[in-house]
């Protein structure tokens, strides 16, 4: 029996125009319900815009437009352009929409029946960018922190929920149900911020100063507060309280939101629920922010990311993939051209797509165009398998536990493993000869095969790009079923069309250097024993950044006898690529998955066609190169002191 799996996005507050984290956001909620519609589970995906309030109401006087034509406009734009980045939702709801305003005022009428909603008056400090009222303690030099601009002093009549007698059903909620908020230090956050009393929320504007929002069923000199309207859309998208859609979803549902709206889902959201006696939400998802170039982005700083731009320079699915695979879910993520076209390189280019085009084209020029004939299978090809069963396992079990991240790298990492065998196999050397004719076919069937397993993990995340890998790998256009993603089911005889490059390499804008070259710049500065030292200042070892890495894949370079690419976390929320010359000295399995020390604010340089981003260092014990480790429980991205 399938499972069912509801999630929502935050609807998006339209008084500007998409940027990144908006895609960002809806991306991977997408990614995570495709996956889910593989695993074989009832899905649906809700995506939306928030529409009230007295932000827009500003931002449309700044356009000379009515609010309405304002929202009608900007909110077409992010319908316009999900679809554009290979989005999927099964609904968009608007807070305009005249079942929406029912709902909301449904609820209203209800909790205010239940004698939750009051009447006072009420002076305070209200911030127009955060749309609500702010308490002293939270300002910074008199200012919101957010907008950098002193709040308004408003004195006047405005509705109350009783908030604050949720607070210890609320403590009890997050201390019993250590899954309800993740990653958990969100959670954490919700506990410390309710050591302090939880006061009631203000819930009403009155229309002196707003008329643009839903007005509020029991007093019509009031609109309702934009974020107790917007919350309740996640209800009623379903039909709230009778429609099927709900009775079937809602018990099931999950929220993905940004970190920069935890306390309205974390805290004013459940409690809204309880009042209006519906069942609490099952897992609220809570991502990181998107930085530009170290910088969070903001339209006075002119850093804001268009997501159409990067399509149009590395293609949606691959934008799609960069987003999923440097955003550790829950921590923040630096955002510039140069990391997104190094790991379309490193992970698409050089290591996916260079293994679907050389299995095709050795298998093509060695049988007739087809599928390899599958012989007998040895030791490399049931270990190969075996890992491929147990990382499609684990690649499951990282999406259910919404790590998209990790479940990309484990992808990146098996990739890298059948390129390894292939390397370690030879197949251009068994091409040579007659009588290894059988072995050439079981290498080439297991390098293809394998290949299908990767294609179907990475469909959800590049549905179009994965269509044309089918296609060369003379599958169809059917994608491929999860419980078909198990060694040994490639069709032998299988007719491939001739492969074109699915991942063309992109110029990076770094300067290259060949190895030579940086070998001969590292002579020129070695000294011998006899030879007098260059000292410098302890200010200009300071400058030098040594941090813990952890390697989590490491490959040798095919065109060099000394070179080693490795995958470094350096808690950064992505891996770094470093090319080290330790190929003499170690294997790349030796290497993997060793905790090591690195320079990590050297300017990236190309070596032999890869970036590297970093140096991993080594000790010269009499022309060996000895790798330095740090201890094992020492976490990656520590500073080395």
């Amino acid at each position: 029996m399938s499972d069912i799996f509801y999630i929502s996005t935050p609807i998006y507050y339209v008084n500007s125009h998409p940027h990144i984290g908006h895609a960002y956001t809806t991306i991977v909620t997408d990614v995570l319900t495709r996956f889910r519609k593989l695993f074989g589970d009832d899905t649906y995906f809700l995506t939306g815009t928030d529409e009230h309030g007295q932000k827009i109401v500003e931002s449309a006087a700044k356009s000379g437009i009515e609010p309405q034509e304002f929202v009608d406009k900007i909110s077409q734009e992010f319908r316009d352009m999900w679809p554009q980045l290979h989005i999927e939702n099964d609904q968009f709801i608007r807070t305009t929409d005249p079942e929406h305003k029912a709902c909301v005022q449904q609820i209203l009428q209800k909790i205010y029946d239940q004698g939750e909603i009051y009447l006072k008056e009420y002076e305070g400090l209200y911030c127009v960018g955060c749309e609500r009222f702010m308490d002293e303690s939270e300002l910074v030099d008199g200012n919101c922190p957010d907008h950098q601009n002193p709040p308004q002093l408003y004195k006047e009549q405005n509705y109350f929920f009783r908030m604050s007698a949720y607070q210890d059903w609320l403590e009890k909620e997050l201390a019993q149900n250590e899954n309800w908020v993740y990653p958990g230090r969100y959670r954490n956050e919700l506990t410390q911020f309710l050591k302090a009393p939880l006061q009631d929320l203000c819930i009403s504007r009155p229309k002196s100063r707003l008329e643009w929002g839903i007005e509020l069923p029991f007093d019509k000199n009031f609109v309702t507060y934009v974020w107790f309207d917007a919350l309740l859309n996640y209800a009623s998208a379903l039909g709230w309280p009778d429609g099927e859609k709900y009775k079937k979803y809602w018990p099931n549902v999950h929220h993905m939101i940004g970190k920069d709206i935890l306390k309205t889902h974390g805290i004013y959201w459940p409690c809204m629920l309880k009042a209006a006696g519906l069942p609490v939400f099952k897992k609220l998802v809570v991502h990181g922010h998107w930085v530009v170039g170290g910088s969070k982005m903001s339209k006075s700083l002119g850093n804001v990311v268009d997501p159409l731009a990067m399509k149009d320079q590395l293609g949606v699915d691959a934008l799609r993939y960069f987003l999923l695979r440097d955003m550790s879910l829950g921590e923040d993520a630096n955002f510039t051209e140069e990391l997104a076209v190094t790991r379309y390189n490193g992970d698409l280019a050089n290591n996916f797509g260079n293994l679907l085009n050389r299995s095709i084209s050795m298998s093509r020029n060695n049988f007739d165009g087809c599928v390899p004939p599958l012989s007998e299978v040895g030791e490399a090809e049931e270990n190969l398998r075996n890992t491929f069963i147990e990382g499609v396992k684990t690649f499951r079990e990282y999406i259910l536990a919404f790590q998209p991240h990790r479940a990309l790298e484990k992808v990146a990492w098996l990739s890298s493993q059948v390129n390894k065998y292939i390397d370690s196999c030879k197949p251009w050397s068994l091409a040579k000869q007659s009588e290894d004719r059988e072995r050439l076919g079981t290498v080439l069937y297991t390098a293809l095969d394998m290949t299908r397993i990767l294609v179907g993990l990475l469909d959800p995340v590049m549905p179009e790009k994965m269509s044309e890998a089918r296609k060369a790998l003379g599958l169809g256009t059917e994608k491929i079923e999860f419980d078909k993603l198990t060694p040994g089911l490639l069709e032998s005889g299988t007719e491939m069309p001739e492969p074109k490059p699915l991942f063309p390499k992109m110029k990076l804008l770094v300067e290259e250097k060949t190895a030579s070259e940086v070998t001969q710049t590292r002579e020129k500065v070695s000294t011998t024993a006899d030879e007098s030292k260059e000292w410098f200042a302890f200010d200009d070892f300071q400058k030098m950044e040594l941090k813990v890495g952890h390697i989590k894949t490491c490959r040798k370079l095919e065109k060099s006898a000394k070179l080693l690419c490795s995958e470094v976390d350096l808690g950064e929320g992505r891996l770094r690529s470093i090319v080290s010359g330790a190929a003499e000295f170690y294997t790349a399995e030796e290497l993997t998955d060793r905790r090591v020390l690195v320079v990590a604010n050297l300017k990236p340089v190309k070596l032999m066609g890869e970036v590297s981003e970093g140096m991993i260092l080594f000790s010269d014990d009499k022309g060996k190169l000895v790798l330095i480790e740090a201890p094992d429980h020492v976490n990656p991205g520590v500073t080395v002191r």
